[in-house]
Parts: structure tokens; C-alpha cells; sequence
């Protein structure tokens, strides 16, 4: 089979197409004939060294994709050949597991059932930035921890960088369950995607009355922030929580350190979240994949330009684009497609 690996750190170009053998699933695992592979932010720090961690032999690189389940290993129940599947963190531990190849190997925990009306690319989509943003709009100490309709109804959520992946994620999911939403972004081509996830109100954060446009909104405050930029925006956050609100950081673009001002968030009874899905556990995240398949049944959760993440398509051979599209910005969602079953 064609495999993606590579054997060192650096830039995009380390990205090596070979030939491999097709993986047995051992007991516990299923096959997967990988339909379609995501790339995430994730994906490319790890290639590039930028994350912890040491190489130790050949790594095929990517954590999403969505595919056929193609053999059972013993001991798994709850899947047939034939499944069409979604998988989330499958190179986690596993150098070998990632997506980026015809075939890959995971352990059962790992995959989840894909919809019948999802199509393969909404599968890829969804692993690390969906379960991310269900984390994220479930860590309030007076709010839900599963979403469905109406969970978060009454509530304000405020999305940091609406355009993005996790923020489209945000979006949906949070007006799905209810929510009121509002979105940051820095540009108009990203407010008008924030729009289209779904967003009453989107604010352009680089205003200087940014945080009186969010206030006009919601009067006493937004309820729980989805916070891609915990530094940058710590200032516009901390004038918009209302009191006893909470903060869900899953990232902090710009910077790996931040400050906050001790009385003021006393003042506020703030709570701050941190959110890794690498260490969240496997309960929370099949929690997560659950309530994000009723929200794709229910048509709730959805990708394209129409759904406000536009989807940007790879050859597996083009790997290496894939991730340097990642690396530098791309807006929207990068699929590498390769060895594709057919969709039913």
C-alpha cells in the first residue's frame, strides 16, 4: 500500500511517499481502508519538531480520517467489515497509525460510527476539531456536559477565530444545543464564513470598541468564551465574562504564555479550561463523538463554503502541500484523499 512517513523533523518537504505492507489488526483494532485523511495543526507541529517528542522509526503523519472498516481483530465488538467509520488521534502512541496512507490500523476506541448522510469528507472533518469544541462548550460548573438540543439554551457563547476549524465546530454545535453565538475574527472574508457556521454576531476583535459591540449584545456579559488565543485576547475576554463565566483555551496562537490580572478575575469568579484532547480521556471524547453524530444527523453539523469552512483537497501524493497549506494559514479545512473507497 502507499504510506506517507517521515524519519526526522523539519519543514514539509521531510514527507516521503512509500511502500508498505498493509497492517493486521491485532486484538482490540480495526483495519480501516482510509477513505480520507485531515490535516490539523497538530499534524504539522509534530512533523516539524514544534511539539514534544522524539522519532523513533518511520511515522505516517495525520490523526483524522474517515474510511471503511476492512477487517476485525479479535475481541472487538460493534463493528462489521463494511462500516463506514470515522477515526480521531490514530497516530496517538502509534507512529504508524496515522491517516496519511491507504490503510491504517486503530485501536476500536478509536473509531466512531460515520452517519449514513455524512459524506467521507464531513468524516475527515471531524475527529480533533469537533470533539475539541464539544470539550470546549462543556466545561462550565453550571453548564451541561453533553450537548443536545436546547442544553445550552439561554446561554451566550463567544468563538474566538469563528473562521477556523474548532471555531466553525464551536459554532455549530453551540446554536445546535441552543446557544446565542458570537464570533471574533480579524478580516470580512472570515466574518462572512463565521456567518455562515452560524453566528448571530461576528466582531472584528481588532476594533477598538470591540468588546462594546459584544456588550450590546450581551448586556451582562457572554457566559462561556471558546478561546483559540489566550494571550492576544486576555484583555477583551476578561471585559466581556460575565461573573462566574468561564474561559475554554484550547490553543494560544501568537504565544505560549499569558498574564491575567488576579483581582480582576476574582472579581468575576472566572473559570479557566484548559483543553487537550490528548489527555482529556477516551470517556469525554466518545461523549463528544456521540453528540457531534446526533448533530450530524439532526443536519446541525456540516462542512463547506456553504457551512462556513471551505474545504481545500490533496492527493495523498501531495501530502506535502497539504501541510504547508496547514502550516501557512490556509482558511478552511485540508483533505488528502488517496486510495478512496466509493461512498454508498
Amino acid at each position: 500500500m502507499r504510506a506517507i512517513v517521515y524519519t526526522q523533523p523539519g519543514d514539509p518537504s521531510v514527507l516521503e511517499l512509500v511502500e508498505r505492507p498493509i497492517p493486521e489488526p491485532g486484538a482490540g483494532e480495526v483495519r480501516v481502508h482510509v477513505a480520507v485523511s485531515a490535516v490539523n495543526p497538530t499534524d504539522w507541529k509534530s512533523r516539524s519538531g514544534a511539539s514534544p517528542g522524539t522519532i523513533s522509526e518511520p511515522t505516517v503523519p495525520n490523526h483524522d480520517g474517515s474510511g471503511v472498516v476492512d477487517k476485525v481483530g479479535a475481541d472487538v465488538t460493534g463493528f462489521s467489515v463494511g462500516d463506514r467509520v470515522w477515526v480521531t488521534l490514530a497516530g496517538d502512541g502509534r507512529p504508524g497509525g496515522g491517516t496519511a496512507q491507504e490503510y491504517t490500523v486503530v485501536p476500536a476506541h478509536r473509531a466512531f460510527r460515520l452517519p449514513a448522510a455524512a459524506s467521507f469528507e464531513l468524516g475527515a472533518s471531524i475527529g480533533i476539531p469537533a470533539v475539541t469544541a464539544h470539550r470546549a462548550l462543556t466545561v462550565a460548573e453550571d453548564g451541561p456536559v453533553r450537548l443536545h438540543p436546547g442544553a445550552l439554551e439561554g446561554r451566550t457563547v463567544l468563538v474566538a477565530g469563528g473562521a477556523g476549524a474548532v471555531g466553525n465546530a464551536a459554532i455549530q454545535l453551540a446554536r445546535w444545543a441552543g446557544a446565542t453565538v458570537i464570533a471574533t475574527v480579524s478580516n470580512d472574508t472570515k466574518a462572512r464564513l463565521a456567518i455562515a457556521a452560524g453566528a448571530e454576531l461576528v466582531v472584528n476583535y481588532r476594533q477598538p470598541n470591540a468588546a462594546e459591540q459584544i456588550r450590546g449584545a450581551a448586556h451582562d456579559g457572554v457566559d462561556l468564551i471558546v478561546e483559540v488565543a489566550a494571550g492576544a485576547n486576555a484583555e477583551l475576554d476578561q471585559a466581556v465574562l460575565r461573573t462566574r463565566g468561564a474561559i475554554s483555551i484550547y490553543a494560544n496562537d501568537g504565544g505560549s504564555a499569558f498574564s491575567l490580572d488576579v483581582r480582576r478575575n476574582m472579581g468575576l469568579n472566572a473559570r479557566y479550561q484548559f483543553v487537550l484532547l490528548y489527555t482529556v480521556g477516551w470517556d469525554r471524547i466518545a461523549a463528544g463523538a456521540a453528540d457531534v453524530n446526533q448533530a450530524i444527523e439532526a443536519g446541525a453539523f456540516r462542512v463547506g463554503e456553504e457551512a462556513g469552512l471551505p474545504l481545500h483537497r490533496f492527493s495523498l501524493e501531495e501530502t506535502a502541500a497539504a501541510h504547508h497549506a496547514v502550516e501557512t494559514g490556509a482558511v478552511g479545512k485540508v483533505l488528502v484523499t488517496g486510495g478512496r473507497p466509493q461512498e454508498d
